[in-house]
Protein backbone atom coordinates (compact mmCIF):
# COMPACT_ATOMS: atom_id res chain seq x y z
CA UNK A 1 0.00 0.00 0.00
CA UNK A 2 1.28 3.75 -0.92
CA UNK A 3 2.59 5.77 1.90
CA UNK A 4 2.01 8.68 0.26
CA UNK A 5 -1.81 8.53 -0.48
CA UNK A 6 -3.82 11.77 -0.85
CA UNK A 7 -1.08 14.36 -1.58
CA UNK A 8 -0.95 16.36 -4.95
CA UNK A 9 2.51 19.11 -5.33
CA UNK A 10 1.68 21.48 -7.83
CA UNK A 11 4.06 23.52 -6.58
CA UNK A 12 6.40 20.86 -6.78
CA UNK A 13 6.13 20.11 -10.63
CA UNK A 14 6.50 23.72 -11.25
CA UNK A 15 9.75 23.59 -9.04
CA UNK A 16 11.20 20.86 -11.09
CA UNK A 17 10.21 21.80 -14.66
CA UNK A 18 12.60 25.31 -12.77
CA UNK A 19 15.47 23.52 -12.27
CA UNK A 20 15.59 21.51 -15.38
CA UNK A 21 15.52 24.39 -17.35
CA UNK A 22 18.09 26.39 -15.58
CA UNK A 23 20.28 22.88 -16.24
CA UNK A 24 19.71 23.28 -19.79
CA UNK A 25 20.84 26.44 -19.97
CA UNK A 26 24.22 25.79 -18.61
CA UNK A 27 24.96 22.82 -20.61
CA UNK A 28 26.81 23.66 -24.34
CA UNK A 29 26.13 22.74 -27.64
CA UNK A 30 22.31 22.58 -26.66
CA UNK A 31 19.71 24.76 -28.18
CA UNK A 32 16.40 24.98 -25.99
CA UNK A 33 13.20 25.69 -28.06
CA UNK A 34 11.13 26.55 -24.88
CA UNK A 35 10.92 29.80 -22.77
CA UNK A 36 13.59 29.86 -19.86
CA UNK A 37 11.85 30.15 -16.37
CA UNK A 38 13.20 31.78 -13.79
CA UNK A 39 16.38 29.67 -12.05
CA UNK A 40 15.00 28.29 -8.72
CA UNK A 41 17.73 29.10 -5.96
CA UNK A 42 17.30 28.05 -2.43
CA UNK A 43 18.27 30.95 0.43
CA UNK A 44 20.24 28.22 2.07
CA UNK A 45 22.57 28.16 -0.72
CA UNK A 46 22.77 31.92 -1.03
CA UNK A 47 22.79 33.01 2.66
CA UNK A 48 25.93 30.16 2.87
CA UNK A 49 27.48 31.59 0.14
CA UNK A 50 27.88 35.07 1.02
CA UNK A 51 29.06 33.75 5.04
CA UNK A 52 31.56 31.42 3.09
CA UNK A 53 33.12 34.41 1.02
CA UNK A 54 32.48 37.07 4.07
CA UNK A 55 34.97 34.61 6.07
CA UNK A 56 37.30 33.62 4.22
CA UNK A 57 37.64 37.63 3.16
CA UNK A 58 37.84 38.38 6.83
CA UNK A 59 40.07 35.22 8.06
CA UNK A 60 42.07 34.98 4.03
CA UNK A 61 42.40 31.09 4.93
CA UNK A 62 40.71 29.47 1.68
CA UNK A 63 42.54 28.80 -1.30
CA UNK A 64 40.76 30.93 -4.18
CA UNK A 65 40.41 27.94 -6.09
CA UNK A 66 38.92 26.04 -3.53
CA UNK A 67 36.78 28.63 -3.25
CA UNK A 68 35.33 29.07 -6.82
CA UNK A 69 34.82 24.98 -6.33
CA UNK A 70 32.59 25.55 -3.22
CA UNK A 71 30.99 28.76 -5.11
CA UNK A 72 29.64 26.83 -8.29
CA UNK A 73 28.84 24.08 -6.20
CA UNK A 74 26.15 26.15 -4.67
CA UNK A 75 24.94 28.45 -7.41
CA UNK A 76 21.88 26.35 -8.04
CA UNK A 77 20.44 23.50 -6.89
CA UNK A 78 21.04 20.10 -8.34
CA UNK A 79 18.28 19.34 -11.11
CA UNK A 80 15.58 16.97 -10.23
CA UNK A 81 16.10 13.65 -12.27
CA UNK A 82 13.11 11.36 -13.61
CA UNK A 83 12.00 8.92 -10.55
CA UNK A 84 13.69 5.56 -11.03
CA UNK A 85 15.07 2.77 -8.94
CA UNK A 86 18.61 1.71 -9.97
CA UNK A 87 18.91 -1.49 -11.71
CA UNK A 88 19.95 -4.00 -9.06
CA UNK A 89 23.20 -4.90 -10.72
CA UNK A 90 24.38 -1.50 -10.61
CA UNK A 91 22.93 -0.65 -6.79
CA UNK A 92 25.59 -2.60 -4.21
CA UNK A 93 24.48 -0.31 -1.54
CA UNK A 94 24.21 -1.73 1.75
CA UNK A 95 22.33 -1.31 4.80
CA UNK A 96 21.04 -3.48 7.74
CA UNK A 97 19.16 -2.40 10.71
CA UNK A 98 15.93 -3.55 13.37
CA UNK A 99 12.38 -2.73 12.66
CA UNK A 100 11.02 -0.47 14.36
CA UNK A 101 10.32 -0.12 18.51
CA UNK A 102 7.74 -1.98 19.67
CA UNK A 103 5.01 -0.47 22.10
CA UNK A 104 5.91 -1.45 25.82
CA UNK A 105 3.82 -2.03 28.56
CA UNK A 106 5.02 0.60 31.49
CA UNK A 107 3.42 -2.66 34.04
CA UNK A 108 5.96 -4.37 32.52
CA UNK A 109 8.88 -2.98 31.30
CA UNK A 110 9.00 0.79 33.32
CA UNK A 111 12.06 1.58 31.73
CA UNK A 112 13.67 2.65 28.98
CA UNK A 113 17.29 2.70 28.24
CA UNK A 114 19.46 3.63 25.57
CA UNK A 115 22.55 4.82 24.39
CA UNK A 116 22.73 8.63 22.56
CA UNK A 117 23.51 9.22 18.60
CA UNK A 118 24.23 12.16 17.14
CA UNK A 119 25.08 10.90 14.26
CA UNK A 120 23.36 12.44 10.83
CA UNK A 121 24.37 10.49 7.93
CA UNK A 122 21.09 8.94 7.25
CA UNK A 123 19.53 12.42 6.06
CA UNK A 124 21.78 13.22 4.17
CA UNK A 125 22.09 10.15 2.52
CA UNK A 126 18.34 9.76 2.73
CA UNK A 127 18.50 14.13 1.00
CA UNK A 128 20.94 11.90 -2.29
CA UNK A 129 18.33 9.26 -3.10
CA UNK A 130 15.45 11.55 -3.42
CA UNK A 131 16.62 15.10 -4.53
CA UNK A 132 19.19 13.15 -7.03
CA UNK A 133 18.39 10.15 -7.89
CA UNK A 134 14.62 10.49 -7.92
CA UNK A 135 14.34 7.32 -5.72
CA UNK A 136 12.66 6.14 -2.64
CA UNK A 137 15.15 4.86 -0.02
CA UNK A 138 15.02 1.33 1.27
CA UNK A 139 13.26 1.47 4.84
CA UNK A 140 17.02 0.20 6.16
CA UNK A 141 18.93 3.06 5.29
CA UNK A 142 16.10 5.49 7.27
CA UNK A 143 16.95 6.44 11.10
CA UNK A 144 14.67 8.44 12.60
CA UNK A 145 17.37 9.17 14.97
CA UNK A 146 19.69 10.65 12.48
CA UNK A 147 16.69 12.42 10.75
CA UNK A 148 15.76 14.49 13.73
CA UNK A 149 18.68 15.54 14.82
CA UNK A 150 20.47 16.59 11.89
CA UNK A 151 18.55 19.47 12.39
CA UNK A 152 19.73 22.18 15.33
CA UNK A 153 16.69 23.69 17.69
CA UNK A 154 16.19 26.30 20.60
CA UNK A 155 16.63 24.53 23.70
CA UNK A 156 18.31 26.05 26.81
CA UNK A 157 22.19 25.94 27.12
CA UNK A 158 23.89 24.66 29.99
CA UNK A 159 25.38 27.58 32.44
CA UNK A 160 28.70 26.65 33.11
CA UNK A 161 31.31 24.08 32.03
CA UNK A 162 30.62 22.11 35.05
CA UNK A 163 27.43 21.59 33.78
CA UNK A 164 27.53 19.57 30.53
CA UNK A 165 23.76 19.40 29.28
CA UNK A 166 20.91 20.88 29.88
CA UNK A 167 17.46 18.42 29.62
CA UNK A 168 14.69 20.60 27.23
CA UNK A 169 10.96 18.51 27.78
CA UNK A 170 7.63 18.87 25.96
CA UNK A 171 4.80 16.81 26.06
CA UNK A 172 1.87 16.97 22.65
CA UNK A 173 -0.68 14.95 21.65
CA UNK A 174 0.42 13.12 18.59
CA UNK A 175 -0.36 14.31 14.81
CA UNK A 176 -0.35 10.57 13.30
CA UNK A 177 -2.07 8.98 15.71
CA UNK A 178 -5.45 9.50 18.30
CA UNK A 179 -5.30 8.98 21.81
CA UNK A 180 -1.27 9.15 21.73
CA UNK A 181 0.69 11.97 22.99
CA UNK A 182 4.40 12.56 22.47
CA UNK A 183 7.14 13.58 24.87
CA UNK A 184 10.07 15.05 23.21
CA UNK A 185 13.62 14.94 25.01
CA UNK A 186 15.90 17.64 24.15
CA UNK A 187 20.03 17.44 25.05
CA UNK A 188 22.11 20.78 25.01
CA UNK A 189 26.17 19.99 24.94
CA UNK A 190 28.06 22.84 26.62
CA UNK A 191 29.91 25.05 23.79
CA UNK A 192 32.32 27.35 24.50
CA UNK A 193 34.74 29.90 22.10
CA UNK A 194 36.36 28.18 19.26
CA UNK A 195 39.63 29.84 20.93
CA UNK A 196 39.22 27.22 23.66
CA UNK A 197 38.84 24.10 21.40
CA UNK A 198 42.41 22.06 22.52
CA UNK A 199 44.90 21.25 20.11
CA UNK A 200 44.14 18.65 17.87
CA UNK A 201 45.72 15.21 16.11
CA UNK A 202 43.87 14.25 13.24
CA UNK A 203 44.38 11.46 10.73
CA UNK A 204 42.68 11.70 7.30
CA UNK A 205 42.09 7.80 6.30
CA UNK A 206 41.51 8.09 3.27
CA UNK A 207 39.84 5.38 1.01
CA UNK A 208 41.84 5.94 -2.72
CA UNK A 209 40.38 2.25 -4.16
CA UNK A 210 39.28 2.35 -7.41
CA UNK A 211 35.71 2.50 -6.45
CA UNK A 212 36.12 6.43 -5.58
CA UNK A 213 37.40 7.30 -8.75
CA UNK A 214 33.84 9.25 -9.35
CA UNK A 215 33.15 13.25 -9.20
CA UNK A 216 31.14 12.37 -5.76
CA UNK A 217 33.79 10.05 -4.27
CA UNK A 218 37.38 11.16 -4.15
CA UNK A 219 37.31 14.74 -5.79
CA UNK A 220 34.60 15.74 -3.24
CA UNK A 221 36.61 14.27 -0.80
CA UNK A 222 39.36 16.01 -1.31
CA UNK A 223 37.88 19.64 -1.64
CA UNK A 224 35.62 18.54 2.13
CA UNK A 225 39.24 17.78 3.47
CA UNK A 226 41.02 21.39 2.22
CA UNK A 227 38.04 22.87 3.21
CA UNK A 228 38.30 21.74 7.18
CA UNK A 229 42.11 22.14 6.64
CA UNK A 230 41.64 26.02 6.68
CA UNK A 231 39.91 25.96 10.11
CA UNK A 232 43.02 24.69 12.10
CA UNK A 233 45.49 26.76 13.97
CA UNK A 234 48.90 26.93 14.59
CA UNK A 235 48.76 23.99 17.55
CA UNK A 236 47.14 21.02 15.47
CA UNK A 237 48.68 18.48 13.37
CA UNK A 238 47.48 16.50 10.28
CA UNK A 239 48.49 13.20 9.23
CA UNK A 240 47.15 11.48 6.04
CA UNK A 241 46.93 7.59 5.38
CA UNK A 242 45.51 6.21 2.04
CA UNK A 243 44.54 2.45 1.27
CA UNK A 244 43.67 0.80 -1.72
CA UNK A 245 45.22 -2.54 -2.51
CA UNK A 246 47.99 -2.09 0.37
CA UNK A 247 47.16 0.91 2.84
CA UNK A 248 50.76 3.50 3.26
CA UNK A 249 51.78 6.78 4.77
CA UNK A 250 51.59 9.90 2.72
CA UNK A 251 52.29 12.35 5.29
CA UNK A 252 53.17 11.83 8.73
CA UNK A 253 52.19 13.98 11.35
CA UNK A 254 52.36 17.33 10.65
CA UNK A 255 51.55 20.60 12.05
CA UNK A 256 49.71 23.07 10.35
CA UNK A 257 52.34 25.77 10.16
CA UNK A 258 53.12 23.92 6.74
CA UNK A 259 49.87 24.02 5.10
CA UNK A 260 51.25 23.97 1.92
CA UNK A 261 52.92 20.75 2.48
CA UNK A 262 49.32 18.98 3.86
CA UNK A 263 47.61 20.86 1.19
CA UNK A 264 49.86 19.25 -2.13
CA UNK A 265 49.27 15.74 -0.34
CA UNK A 266 45.87 16.36 -0.50
CA UNK A 267 45.68 17.46 -3.76
CA UNK A 268 47.72 14.70 -4.91
CA UNK A 269 45.79 11.61 -4.23
CA UNK A 270 44.35 9.87 -7.30
CA UNK A 271 42.03 6.44 -6.53
CA UNK A 272 42.70 2.82 -8.37
CA UNK A 273 43.12 -0.77 -7.05
CA UNK A 274 40.75 -2.66 -4.44
CA UNK A 275 39.95 -1.47 -0.77
CA UNK A 276 42.43 -3.14 2.06
CA UNK A 277 40.34 -1.00 4.26
CA UNK A 278 41.40 -2.81 7.54
CA UNK A 279 45.23 -2.68 7.03
CA UNK A 280 44.75 1.51 6.59
CA UNK A 281 42.58 1.51 9.95
CA UNK A 282 45.58 -0.32 11.68
CA UNK A 283 48.37 1.98 10.00
CA UNK A 284 45.73 5.63 11.00
CA UNK A 285 45.41 4.34 14.79
CA UNK A 286 49.41 3.73 14.84
CA UNK A 287 50.21 7.05 13.31
CA UNK A 288 47.51 8.82 15.64
CA UNK A 289 49.08 7.59 18.60
CA UNK A 290 52.22 8.36 17.68
CA UNK A 291 51.23 12.10 17.69
CA UNK A 292 49.32 11.77 20.65
CA UNK A 293 48.29 14.80 22.50
CA UNK A 294 47.62 14.17 26.67
CA UNK A 295 44.09 16.36 27.22
CA UNK A 296 43.90 17.33 23.19
CA UNK A 297 41.64 15.84 20.18
CA UNK A 298 42.80 12.59 19.02
CA UNK A 299 41.11 11.20 16.25
CA UNK A 300 40.76 9.01 13.05
CA UNK A 301 38.81 10.47 10.28
CA UNK A 302 37.70 7.42 7.83
CA UNK A 303 36.51 8.99 4.31
CA UNK A 304 35.35 5.91 2.43
CA UNK A 305 32.65 5.07 -0.17
CA UNK A 306 33.01 1.70 2.82
CA UNK A 307 33.60 -0.61 -0.12
CA UNK A 308 35.99 -2.58 1.57
CA UNK A 309 36.96 -6.00 -0.42
CA UNK A 310 40.37 -7.22 0.93
CA UNK A 311 41.62 -8.16 4.44
CA UNK A 312 39.38 -7.98 7.27
CA UNK A 313 36.00 -7.19 5.58
CA UNK A 314 33.70 -9.12 8.16
CA UNK A 315 31.67 -6.14 9.95
CA UNK A 316 31.90 -8.27 13.41
CA UNK A 317 35.95 -8.33 12.88
CA UNK A 318 36.67 -4.59 12.18
CA UNK A 319 34.28 -3.55 14.98
CA UNK A 320 36.62 -5.58 17.39
CA UNK A 321 39.23 -3.93 15.56
CA UNK A 322 37.91 -0.83 16.72
CA UNK A 323 36.62 -1.24 19.77
CA UNK A 324 40.02 -2.58 20.82
CA UNK A 325 41.82 1.06 19.51
CA UNK A 326 39.08 3.39 20.86
CA UNK A 327 41.03 1.82 24.51
CA UNK A 328 43.85 4.01 23.40
CA UNK A 329 41.59 7.39 23.52
CA UNK A 330 41.69 7.56 19.95
CA UNK A 331 37.92 8.36 18.42
CA UNK A 332 36.87 7.09 15.20
CA UNK A 333 34.67 9.60 12.84
CA UNK A 334 33.34 8.10 9.42
CA UNK A 335 32.83 10.48 6.71
CA UNK A 336 30.89 8.75 3.94
CA UNK A 337 30.69 9.33 0.06
CA UNK A 338 29.32 8.56 -3.38
CA UNK A 339 26.83 5.96 -4.28
CA UNK A 340 25.78 2.84 -5.87
CA UNK A 341 28.24 1.09 -3.80
CA UNK A 342 28.13 2.91 -0.52
CA UNK A 343 28.30 0.17 2.34
CA UNK A 344 26.26 2.59 5.17
CA UNK A 345 26.11 -0.12 7.38
CA UNK A 346 29.59 -0.84 8.04
CA UNK A 347 30.26 3.28 8.44
CA UNK A 348 27.86 3.66 10.78
CA UNK A 349 28.72 1.05 12.71
CA UNK A 350 32.57 1.67 13.03
CA UNK A 351 31.27 5.29 14.18
CA UNK A 352 29.23 4.16 17.21
CA UNK A 353 32.32 1.24 18.04
CA UNK A 354 35.02 4.16 17.93
CA UNK A 355 33.50 6.65 20.05
CA UNK A 356 32.77 8.85 16.91
CA UNK A 357 30.34 10.31 14.95
CA UNK A 358 28.85 9.12 11.48
CA UNK A 359 28.34 11.54 8.41
CA UNK A 360 27.36 11.34 5.17
CA UNK A 361 28.52 14.25 2.20
CA UNK A 362 27.04 14.86 -0.54
CA UNK A 363 27.67 18.05 -1.59
CA UNK A 364 29.94 20.82 -0.47
CA UNK A 365 27.38 22.44 1.15
CA UNK A 366 27.14 19.64 3.58
CA UNK A 367 31.31 19.51 3.59
CA UNK A 368 30.57 23.01 5.31
CA UNK A 369 28.21 21.95 7.13
CA UNK A 370 29.87 19.30 9.13
CA UNK A 371 33.49 20.08 8.98
CA UNK A 372 33.13 24.05 9.65
CA UNK A 373 30.02 25.07 10.59
CA UNK A 374 29.91 21.99 13.28
CA UNK A 375 33.72 21.70 13.79
CA UNK A 376 33.81 22.02 17.47
CA UNK A 377 30.59 19.19 17.49
CA UNK A 378 32.47 16.72 15.09
CA UNK A 379 35.43 17.14 16.64
CA UNK A 380 35.63 18.09 20.19
CA UNK A 381 34.15 15.07 22.55
CA UNK A 382 32.87 16.82 25.91
CA UNK A 383 31.60 13.49 27.11
CA UNK A 384 31.78 9.69 26.96
CA UNK A 385 29.25 6.99 27.29
CA UNK A 386 26.27 9.15 27.70
CA UNK A 387 22.69 7.26 28.38
CA UNK A 388 19.51 8.00 29.26
CA UNK A 389 16.92 5.93 31.24
CA UNK A 390 13.32 7.24 30.74
CA UNK A 391 10.89 5.37 33.98
CA UNK A 392 7.65 5.92 33.48
CA UNK A 393 4.43 6.47 35.90
CA UNK A 394 2.60 3.56 36.02
CA UNK A 395 0.01 5.82 37.46
CA UNK A 396 -0.19 7.88 34.55
CA UNK A 397 1.03 6.28 31.22
CA UNK A 398 0.23 3.02 30.44
CA UNK A 399 1.78 2.32 27.33
CA UNK A 400 5.07 3.80 25.12
CA UNK A 401 7.08 3.44 22.66
CA UNK A 402 10.80 4.93 21.77
CA UNK A 403 11.01 6.55 17.92
CA UNK A 404 13.94 5.48 16.82
CA UNK A 405 17.42 4.64 17.96
CA UNK A 406 16.65 1.10 17.58
CA UNK A 407 20.77 -0.15 17.26
CA UNK A 408 21.22 1.95 20.53
CA UNK A 409 19.23 -0.02 23.47
CA UNK A 410 20.57 -0.82 25.92
CA UNK A 411 19.83 -3.30 29.09
CA UNK A 412 18.22 -1.92 32.18
CA UNK A 413 21.56 -2.53 34.18
CA UNK A 414 23.47 -0.99 31.56
CA UNK A 415 22.79 2.56 33.16
CA UNK A 416 24.73 2.33 36.18
CA UNK A 417 27.66 0.59 34.45
CA UNK A 418 30.57 2.52 33.98
CA UNK A 419 32.06 0.24 31.99
CA UNK A 420 29.32 -0.26 29.14
CA UNK A 421 29.98 1.76 26.15
CA UNK A 422 27.57 4.14 24.81
CA UNK A 423 27.35 7.14 22.69
CA UNK A 424 29.93 10.06 22.88
CA UNK A 425 28.88 14.22 22.76
CA UNK A 426 30.64 16.87 20.85
CA UNK A 427 31.19 20.43 21.63
CA UNK A 428 27.88 22.07 21.36
CA UNK A 429 25.94 18.87 20.28
CA UNK A 430 22.41 18.43 20.54
CA UNK A 431 20.61 15.47 20.99
CA UNK A 432 16.72 14.81 20.39
CA UNK A 433 14.94 11.43 21.68
CA UNK A 434 11.15 11.59 20.84
CA UNK A 435 8.77 8.97 23.04
CA UNK A 436 4.81 8.33 22.22
CA UNK A 437 2.83 7.17 24.80
CA UNK A 438 -0.63 6.65 25.86
CA UNK A 439 -2.11 7.93 28.81
CA UNK A 440 -3.63 5.18 31.72
CA UNK A 441 -6.50 3.52 30.59
CA UNK A 442 -6.22 4.33 26.57
CA UNK A 443 -3.36 1.40 26.37
CA UNK A 444 -3.69 -0.63 22.80
CA UNK A 445 -1.82 -3.65 23.95
CA UNK A 446 -4.09 -6.45 23.94
CA UNK A 447 -5.15 -7.36 27.36
CA UNK A 448 -3.36 -10.52 29.58
CA UNK A 449 -5.44 -13.24 31.05
CA UNK A 450 -2.75 -13.56 33.72
CA UNK A 451 -1.45 -9.92 33.85
CA UNK A 452 -3.93 -8.68 36.79
CA UNK A 453 -2.95 -11.49 39.18
CA UNK A 454 0.39 -11.06 38.01
CA UNK A 455 0.76 -7.22 38.44
CA UNK A 456 -0.97 -7.21 41.80
CA UNK A 457 1.43 -9.29 43.17
CA UNK A 458 4.32 -7.36 41.84
CA UNK A 459 3.34 -4.22 42.72
CA UNK A 460 2.45 -5.61 46.69
CA UNK A 461 6.26 -6.07 46.89
CA UNK A 462 6.82 -2.25 46.26
CA UNK A 463 5.69 0.83 48.97
CA UNK A 464 2.80 2.61 47.76
CA UNK A 465 3.30 5.71 45.22
CA UNK A 466 3.84 8.46 47.33
CA UNK A 467 1.34 11.40 47.34
CA UNK A 468 3.93 14.08 45.62
CA UNK A 469 5.11 11.84 43.17
CA UNK A 470 0.86 10.93 42.18
CA UNK A 471 1.24 13.85 39.43
CA UNK A 472 4.87 12.82 37.47
CA UNK A 473 4.83 11.32 33.90
CA UNK A 474 8.19 10.31 33.88
CA UNK A 475 11.61 10.44 35.83
CA UNK A 476 14.62 10.94 33.24
CA UNK A 477 18.47 10.30 34.03
CA UNK A 478 21.01 10.63 31.87
CA UNK A 479 24.49 9.43 32.78
CA UNK A 480 28.22 10.68 31.14
CA UNK A 481 31.27 10.91 31.99
CA UNK A 482 32.81 14.32 31.60
CA UNK A 483 36.09 14.30 28.62
CA UNK A 484 39.01 12.28 30.22
CA UNK A 485 37.11 11.01 33.07
CA UNK A 486 36.41 8.25 34.53
CA UNK A 487 33.85 8.58 36.93
CA UNK A 488 30.31 9.01 35.74
CA UNK A 489 28.08 11.93 36.53
CA UNK A 490 23.97 11.78 36.40
CA UNK A 491 21.57 14.70 35.89
CA UNK A 492 17.70 14.21 36.62
CA UNK A 493 14.24 16.04 35.83
CA UNK A 494 11.25 15.13 36.59
CA UNK A 495 8.23 15.40 33.93
CA UNK A 496 5.03 16.16 35.37
CA UNK A 497 1.73 16.07 34.05
CA UNK A 498 0.49 19.43 33.94
CA UNK A 499 2.91 20.17 31.12
CA UNK A 500 1.02 17.89 28.86
CA UNK A 501 -0.86 19.74 26.08
CA UNK A 502 -4.18 18.48 24.42
CA UNK A 503 -3.41 20.75 21.15
CA UNK A 504 -0.21 19.50 18.78
CA UNK A 505 -1.02 22.85 17.30
CA UNK A 506 0.12 24.80 20.44
CA UNK A 507 3.23 23.25 21.57
CA UNK A 508 6.64 25.15 20.05
CA UNK A 509 8.07 25.24 16.91
CA UNK A 510 10.61 23.72 18.04
CA UNK A 511 8.27 20.60 19.41
CA UNK A 512 6.81 20.75 16.26
CA UNK A 513 9.38 20.34 13.35
CA UNK A 514 11.20 17.64 15.53
CA UNK A 515 8.10 15.63 16.00
CA UNK A 516 7.02 16.32 11.95
CA UNK A 517 10.66 14.99 10.86
CA UNK A 518 10.24 12.00 13.08
CA UNK A 519 6.72 11.30 11.45
CA UNK A 520 7.96 11.91 8.01
CA UNK A 521 11.41 9.27 8.64
CA UNK A 522 8.70 6.86 9.80
CA UNK A 523 6.20 7.11 6.72
CA UNK A 524 9.77 6.15 4.53
CA UNK A 525 10.12 3.39 6.76
CA UNK A 526 6.49 2.15 5.77
CA UNK A 527 4.59 3.76 8.53
CA UNK A 528 3.32 0.78 10.67
CA UNK A 529 3.00 2.66 13.42
CA UNK A 530 0.95 5.60 12.13
CA UNK A 531 -2.64 5.31 11.78
CA UNK A 532 -3.81 9.21 10.75
CA UNK A 533 -2.64 11.87 8.91
CA UNK A 534 -1.59 12.48 5.34
CA UNK A 535 1.60 13.48 3.26
CA UNK A 536 0.07 16.24 2.69
CA UNK A 537 -0.52 17.65 6.35
CA UNK A 538 2.77 16.91 7.47
CA UNK A 539 4.50 19.16 4.64
CA UNK A 540 1.79 21.88 5.99
CA UNK A 541 3.22 20.97 9.54
CA UNK A 542 6.82 21.54 8.16
CA UNK A 543 6.09 24.44 7.00
CA UNK A 544 3.99 25.78 9.69
CA UNK A 545 6.53 24.99 12.50
CA UNK A 546 9.88 25.83 10.09
CA UNK A 547 10.66 28.67 12.63
CA UNK A 548 13.66 30.55 12.10
CA UNK A 549 15.57 28.92 9.34
CA UNK A 550 19.10 30.98 8.73
CA UNK A 551 19.88 28.48 6.27
CA UNK A 552 16.72 27.36 4.41
CA UNK A 553 18.19 23.09 5.84
CA UNK A 554 14.38 23.36 7.25
CA UNK A 555 12.93 24.52 3.74
CA UNK A 556 15.32 22.09 2.44
CA UNK A 557 13.18 19.28 4.02
CA UNK A 558 10.23 20.76 3.00
CA UNK A 559 11.01 20.11 -0.74
CA UNK A 560 12.05 16.89 -0.43
CA UNK A 561 9.04 15.68 1.48
CA UNK A 562 6.83 17.09 -1.74
CA UNK A 563 9.18 15.50 -4.14
CA UNK A 564 9.08 12.29 -2.12
CA UNK A 565 5.33 12.53 -2.32
CA UNK A 566 5.18 12.60 -6.01
CA UNK A 567 7.48 10.08 -6.65
CA UNK A 568 5.29 7.81 -4.74
CA UNK A 569 2.29 9.37 -6.44
CA UNK A 570 4.19 8.12 -9.78
CA UNK A 571 4.66 4.55 -8.41
CA UNK A 572 1.77 3.78 -7.81
CA UNK A 573 0.20 4.72 -11.41
CA UNK A 574 2.83 2.62 -12.77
Amino acid sequence: MSIYKSCASPVLLLLVSGLLACQSSTETGKNAQAPEPTPVVLASDQELEEVMVAGAKREGVMHPRAMAKVQADMLISRPFPEPHYLPEEQDREHYRGPDDNPIRSVLEHPMSTFSIDVDTAAYANVRRMILREGRLPPKEAVRVEEMVNYFQYRYPKPKSPEQAFAIDTELSASPWNDNKYLMRIGLQGYENDLDERPASNLVFLVDVSGSMQSKDKLPLLKRSLLMLLDKLDERDSVSLVVYAGAAGVVLPPTKISEKLKIRDAINALEAGGSTHGSAGIKLAYEQAQSAFIQDGINRVIIASDGDMNVGITDIDQLKSLIERKRESGIALTTLGFGSGNYNDALMEELANVGNGNSAYIDSMKEAYKVLVQQMNATLHTIASDVKIQVEFNPDQVSEYRLVGYENRLLNREDFNNDKVDAGDIGMGHQVTAIYEISVKGQGSLPERRYGKQATRHELSKKPPVAEDKSRELAYIKLRYKPAHGEASRLIEKIVHTDTLSTDFNKASNEHRFAVSVAEFAQRLRGGQRINKGSMQALIEQLRNSRGEDRFSYRGELINIAELAASIDQQIALQ
